[in-house]
């Protein structure tokens, strides 16, 4: 949710490709195999889609499997207990609070801080609301600093 700068929709769009493509090795036992091995490794959901696409040659688990890849990880109960989108919003809020310590008159970045704490916000009401998250999950700096720090 961009409130600054709005302009512009430069971005390529999928193919619409209805079956598997013919260069794809593998069946969706293996695909679903392999995402399994890479998340108990530690990589996040779209790390995995991207070593998928780049050294195994899927281009899109759904097409191979059918199913998402965050939808394999669910029933393998494989998920983040933080989804991603937030986490990767917590370390961005965890680096401005560095930064703003470092250079406490900085205002860009006091407001840059701003804005990436009230999308974590959003986000985090959205998140309740569909149950992904706990209804008493708070976000606090000092425990997202912990967080962040602790899977790096």
């Amino acid at each position: 949710m961009r409130k600054r700068r709005a302009k512009g929709r430069s971005g390529s769009t999928r193919p619409i490709r209805s079956g598997l493509p013919k260069w794809v090795r593998y069946t969706s036992e293996e695909v679903e195999l392999i995402v399994e091995e890479l998340a108990k490794k530690g990589y996040p959901p779209s790390m995995i889609g991207v070593i998928l696409r780049d050294q195994f040659g899927v281009p899109l688990v759904k097409q191979v499997t059918g199913k998402k890849l965050s939808k394999i990880l669910e029933e393998r109960n494989l998920t983040p207990q933080i989804p991603e989108d937030l986490f990767n919003l917590m370390k961005r809020a965890v680096n401005a609070r560095r930064h703003l310590m470092e250079h406490p008159k900085d205002k860009t970045a006091k407001r840059g801080l701003e804005e990436i704490e009230s999308k974590i916000r959003r986000l985090v009401n959205y998140y309740k609301r569909i149950g992904k998250l706990p209804q008493d999950w708070k976000y606090d700096p000092e425990t997202a600093k912990l967080l962040v720090s602790g899977s790096s």
